[in-house]
């Protein structure tokens, strides 16, 4: 049995979860057709539910305007009572299905689960809703200038914007690639290439043939990334939709891809235990890019999971199947490994990152928390209360520094339990000590060998061919 196929039976739900099949919103007003179409798909909300919700525990919600329910003892609001405790704020838990992909921008939340919903929720109260007409949302991004980028389990990649008028009604605005360039490369043959499901399906080009795992947004070249099954992935012009590029980019399911943020790196992690870092090139035709595998970061048994990246001290952590995160320091452009933490008893499946505080979430139900001192990690905790994997994570840091130049963050943790957690977290919760590092960040910094595993991070990629790509025409 390959990578690839292990994973996907350890991402089935447990019968336990699944059990508690997912409603789906009902709405007169709300109109489903096919997403291509670009038709309002957003369902109205009030400060009460347009759907049937849970609170564990308890048969009616703590508050009668919120489907947040507030623990005690955090203080007013929901917050926590000692400046530098971390913390659980707020548990919901939607009878939408599992949570696979959410993202947080400022103070609004956009939550997908398998039931083709997305939510969004400002200062713990549901503000809108929209949906889809097929594909469960694994991926959620919001870029710059308001827009929504969602990625779906039919391959697609569908685009979404809040009304001008009533920030409450989103619309569907487009899809990745654009109808009008679909159509035009549907009818030439020559746009057809063979996709590795069963029967050897031929499918176009332009379109992923597969799930769409991961989206990473560049703001500052204006550039979305798309990774999907299909081995692939994609490049797209943020501003206008259009396509750029498409890279056979692994062996296997690309599983992660994260833009660096510097240097014009881009990082893609698959099924098949590497990762791979990508430059992006400007390519001789046009505005087109071509991003040139520069090396093989990592290779192992262990199937690649997530990616993240601090843009602003340049370190780059990878989740795996295994339960480790190993980081590297991204030195005069060049990749330095830094060493392994281990914290979780099953695999990693979601990983974020703000200021100098890491988050990892788990198949072991839990989230554990490190702070980065200089080369260093400490651990700061593990957040227990999710009774499912934890599929995705995202956290912001606050605007305000807390007392002594502490550092808070709020974490957004989603689960395939069906419930959305929010935690806030500060750096100067007491440490304890690291389970494990394979090597001493100080090793990488004065050149002495990485272990074996990890040897390939040391040096660049050696070609053996030019990897496949399709440029856009």
């Amino acid at each position: 049995m390959g990578n690839h196929q292990k994973l996907l039976n350890f991402l089935r739900p447990d019968p336990a979860v699944a059990a508690c099949s997912p409603r789906s919103f009902s709405s007169s007003s709300a109109s489903v057709s096919d997403d291509d179409g670009y038709s309002c798909s957003s369902y109205p909300t009030t400060d009460g539910d347009a759907s049937p919700s849970r609170y564990g525990g308890s048969s009616t919600p703590p508050t009668p305007k919120s489907p947040w329910a507030h623990l005690p003892g955090l203080g007013a609001g929901g917050a926590v009572a000692e400046p530098g405790a971390t913390g659980l704020i707020a548990s919901l838990v939607k009878e939408d299905g599992h949570v696979y992909s959410l993202a947080a921008t400022g103070d609004v939340l956009y939550t997908g689960t398998d039931s083709r919903n997305v939510r969004v929720w400002r200062d713990q109260r549901e503000l809108a809703g929209f949906r889809t007409a097929s594909g469960l949302v694994k991926a959620i991004v919001v870029a710059d200038d308001g827009r929504i980028f969602t990625g779906h389990q039919d391959g697609k990649v569908r685009v979404w914007r809040a009304d001008a008028d009533n920030p409450a009604v989103h619309r569907q605005v487009g899809s990745l690639p654009k109808l009008k360039d679909y159509l035009k490369s549907a009818v030439n043959p020559t746009s057809y290439v063979e996709t590795q499901r069963k029967g050897r399906q031929r499918a176009v080009w332009l379109r992923h043939s597969d799930a769409v795992s991961a989206l990473s947004l560049d703001e500052g070249a204006g550039l979305l990334y798309s990774a999907s099954w299909d081995r692939t992935f994609k490049v797209w012009r943020v501003s206008d939709s259009k396509y750029l590029e498409s890279v056979s980019a692994h062996d296997d399911a690309v599983n992660t891809v994260a833009a660096a943020g510097f240097d014009s790196v881009v990082f893609t992690g698959s099924a098949d235990g590497t990762v791979k870092v990508w430059r992006r090139e400007m390519a001789a035709k046009g505005d087109a890019t071509k991003h040139v595998l520069e090396k093989v970061l990592r290779k192992g048994e262990s199937a690649v999971t997530a990616i993240a990246v601090s843009p602003e001290d340049r370190v780059v952590y990878v989740g795996s199947s295994d339960g480790l995160v190993t980081y590297w320091y991204w030195v005069d452009g060049e990749a330095r490994y830094g060493g392994v933490l281990k914290g979780h008893k099953m695999a990693v499946m979601c990983l974020a990152v703000a200021g100098n505080v890491v988050v990892s979430g788990s198949a072991d139900r839990t989230l554990c928390v490190w702070r980065r001192d200089g080369a260093e990690h400490v651990s700061l905790s593990v957040l227990t209360g999710h009774t499912g994997p934890v599929k995705c994570v995202a956290m912001d840091e606050e605007a305000a520094a807390g007392s002594g130049g502490v550092r808070r963050f709020m974490v957004y943790s989603g689960s395939l339990d069906g419930s959305v957690k929010v935690w806030r977290l500060s750096d100067a919760q007491a440490p304890a000590p690291v389970t494990e590092r394979t090597a001493a960040p100080s090793q990488a910094w004065s050149g002495r060998p990485a272990p074996a595993t990890y040897a390939e991070a040391w040096a660049p990629y050696q070609a053996t061919a030019e990897p496949k790509r399709v440029a856009a025409a």
